[in-house]
């Protein structure tokens, strides 16, 4: 700590104040040094280190990093992965004692409906899959089914905020952020944290950026929106007038005004944020327009990826820059299918059969390739890919010219695949028609204890103090999915 100029003391208050004012900051230096929050040069001065620097995990990790596939409006298990004989030979039948309250619209209730798609068995371990998914199917080996899924609300944006942030409300950190606030970020030049939207103009998915923001962590730890449409960050060139040296120039100024403010006001934890987000976005201009730049890569890469094909070639896009991406450090990577509104997305209140074979192909390819490329390159056994929805959809139809199906929470199913991930199993299943969930249940909270401890993080230990009270992203439950892991 540096010595007290006494010359500059008028008063004994004005002595007193700044004597206990480094008193405190040697305390605090202490606890934060014990903490491990302290880099040893840091530790001397008491000065918080970098937020986004890397962090040591609770226990040795599985994965590096995670790539979440998000069906975004809620895809039916029971027309994809969760293949059902029983409902079948009940087709058209009534469901005895069904709540029609299930769903969201409870006026449309039909009778049980088989689904309109084959399904045959591939690999090893004779995994029954739809014939939407022909591609992703050659992977099932290498793939972990949770069929016993199950969420606390019939309700896109309250599921959506469950599924990301734990919470069926607004207002807390998502999965991505927990994770960067536990972790930190590899890369140095790159956000931690990339969200990619649906690129077709159908929209955001409900409940918009809280999806990916960090709530009441630090708002370092939100998600970086790449925009679909036009230039993908904002300002990341600068102005034609400025050199690179004018810039960084200006950069250090404001960087030494605003540390002399914050030594002024060192209670405004947010300003030590901006000071590095200045920073990073200078470093990114050069790193991250590099990054999502596909053309970079070969024709055989583009062709692997379906990019040749206009069906999908806007997610094979997504699914390359992800790949790039997490091989140049970024912790994690979300991709959104579908948009805003029902036949937008995987919302298929009307006409399942056309709703999903739509949106199947166009993600068939580019997930199958992403498997294929992050193999072929060493990066799956390190990269946790993570597929599903919000909740899954009722098996009996919803009434219509042609028959859709409503929201269900009893029942969907996730898959998962490298990082740790034992493939060519199937853990849970949901009652012989796939309305509930039955053995083996998987809360959402199990599903992000089971995320966390693939990336080294203890869930239980994974907190932030925050008006007397310890939160995590499990809340008070979370159980680790442990059949499931390698």
């Amino acid at each position: 700590m540096n010595e007290l100029n006494f010359t500059k003391i008028s008063t004994r208050r004005e002595l007193l104040k700044r004597a206990g004012q480094g008193a405190g900051l040697l305390a605090l230096a202490s606890l934060m040094h014990e903490e491990g929050l302290l880099s040893p040069a840091d530790a001397i001065a008491g000065t918080p280190i970098d937020p986004l620097a890397p962090r040591p995990a609770h226990f040795p990790a599985k994965a590096k990093s995670v790539i979440w596939l998000f069906m975004n409006g809620g895809q039916s298990h029971v027309d994809t992965w969760d293949y059902k004989p029983e409902l079948i030979r009940r087709d058209g039948k009534p469901l005895p004692n069904f709540d029609n309250k299930t769903g969201f619209f409870p006026g449309s209730v039909g009778p049980l409906m088989k689904s309109p798609f084959k399904f045959s068995q591939y690999g090893q371990s004779g995994k029954w899959v739809s014939e939407i998914f022909p591609n992703i199917a050659r992977h099932v080996d290498k793939m972990a089914f949770v069929h016993s899924g199950y969420t606390d609300s019939n309700n896109h944006s309250p599921a959506l905020f469950m599924m990301n942030c734990g919470v069926p409300r607004m207002g807390f950190p998502c999965v991505g952020s927990w994770v960067t606030y536990g972790l930190g970020s590899v890369s140095r030049n790159l956000p931690s944290f990339v969200v990619m939207s649906d690129p077709l103009g159908r929209g955001l998915p409900k409940g918009h950026a809280a999806n990916w923001g960090a709530g009441f962590l630090p708002s370092v730890y939100q998600g970086t929106h790449l925009r679909p449409k036009g230039e993908a960050i904002d300002n990341l060139k600068r102005p034609a007038d400025m050199n690179d040296a004018q810039q960084r120039a200006q950069l250090e100024l404001l960087a030494r005004l605003n540390r002399r403010h914050l030594q002024q006001h060192d209670a405004e934890a947010e300003l030590a944020a901006r000071i590095n987000s200045f920073e990073l976005a200078y470093r990114m201009q050069q790193a991250a327009p590099e990054a999502i730049d596909i053309s970079r890569e070969s024709k055989q890469t583009h062709k692997l990826y379906g990019l040749d094909n206009k069906k999908c070639a806007h997610f094979a896009k997504q699914c390359l820059m992800a790949r790039r991406l997490v091989e140049r450090g970024v912790r994690y990577v979300q991709i959104y299918s579908g948009g805003m509104e029902n036949q937008r997305s995987w919302d298929g209140h009307s006409d399942i059969a056309g709703n999903h074979r739509g949106f199947a192909g166009e993600v068939d390819i580019p997930i199958s390739a992403l498997l294929t490329d992050l193999a072929q390159r060493g990066l799956l056994d390190e990269t946790l890919i993570v597929c599903g929805g919000e909740f899954g959809r009722l098996p009996v139809a919803q009434k219509g010219k042609n028959p859709g199906r409503d929201h269900n929470p009893h029942a969907f199913t996730t898959w998962f695949a490298g990082g740790g991930i034992k493939g060519g199993v199937t853990y849970g299943a949901t009652d012989e028609i796939g309305h509930r969930a039955v053995t083996d249940r998987m809360s959402v909270n199990d599903l992000h204890a089971t995320i966390l401890h693939l990336l080294g993080l203890d869930h239980l230990k994974l907190t932030f103090r925050r008006n007397g009270r310890d939160y995590r992203l499990t809340d008070v439950a979370g159980r680790v999915i442990k059949d499931i892991i390698a």
